[in-house]
């Protein structure tokens, strides 16, 4: 008797209403927080008839309300809305992606993120990223990314691993593993390079580990390599000489 009351109860129209009002309640939250975000991390957002204009904005908006449908097993209408907003705002995520409260994506255009993709809140993504799989199998196959993570222009977060708090990715990085929190991780394949010295609240977002030189610093040894070679052909070619 007492499952079947609560049955009626649950279908019963004040049930329903309180339902609807509160996922309305939770929707009007998380969109609060995400159009937060945009002035939080994006200095050239002077007032909301401009932040209104943001593709990054307009992305996750629809993207929020693609999974609403995707949840609900209304796969297609989920997948539809998806692709209009890909074809309008030049980002693709897929419908059944989890994301959290207060994220931004700044220009956004070339992003992907996928099926199995999870994201922390307060996270911040740079144009051209991609949250990608390395496997077909109809797992998680995905990354997970932790509260308060910044992933450079570019760069590749590939496979089901996790990225901890605070992490950041720097621009054009590939990252393979698991990152722990508090890191920095640049270069391809991606390293950690700095690990617990970050002060969330005091470092600034738009570093992006530019004061490393991978490259710079290849190139000077290769340099160094060539004058060495040079200066023994040279004394070979003097030995012969005499």
């Amino acid at each position: 008797m007492q499952r079947r009351a609560f049955r009626v109860r649950a279908r019963g129209p004040f049930f329903r209403a309180e339902l609807a009002c509160k996922v309305a309640l939770d929707m009007f939250d998380t969109f609060r927080a995400d159009w937060n975000a945009v002035f939080r991390n994006d200095p050239a957002a002077r007032n909301a008839w401009e932040v209104l204009t943001y593709a990054g904005l307009h992305a996750i908006f629809w993207h929020r309300i693609a999974h609403f449908f995707w949840r609900h097993k209304i796969k297609f209408a989920a997948r539809l809305i998806s692709q209009i907003n890909r074809g309008i705002t030049g980002i693709e995520i897929h419908p059944g992606a989890r994301i959290g409260k207060g994220f931004f994506i700044d220009h956004g255009m070339g992003v992907v993120i996928g099926e199995t993709s999870e994201i922390g809140e307060d996270c911040l993504l740079y144009h051209g990223v991609t949250l990608g799989g390395v496997s077909l199998e109809k797992t998680k196959r995905h990354p997970t990314l932790g509260n308060n993570v910044v992933i450079g222009a570019g760069a590749k977060v590939l496979g089901a691993i996790t990225l901890g708090d605070n992490v950041r990715v720097g621009a054009n990085a590939v990252v393979l593993k698991d990152v722990p929190s508090n890191c920095v991780v640049v270069g391809n394949p991606g390293r950690v390079v700095v690990q617990d010295g970050l002060h969330v609240g005091q470092e600034t977002p738009l570093t992006h580990g530019r004061d490393l030189d991978p490259e710079g610093e290849m190139m000077r040894c290769l340099v160094h390599k060539i004058d060495e070679l040079e200066k023994r052909l040279h004394k070979l070619e003097e030995g012969k000489g005499t």
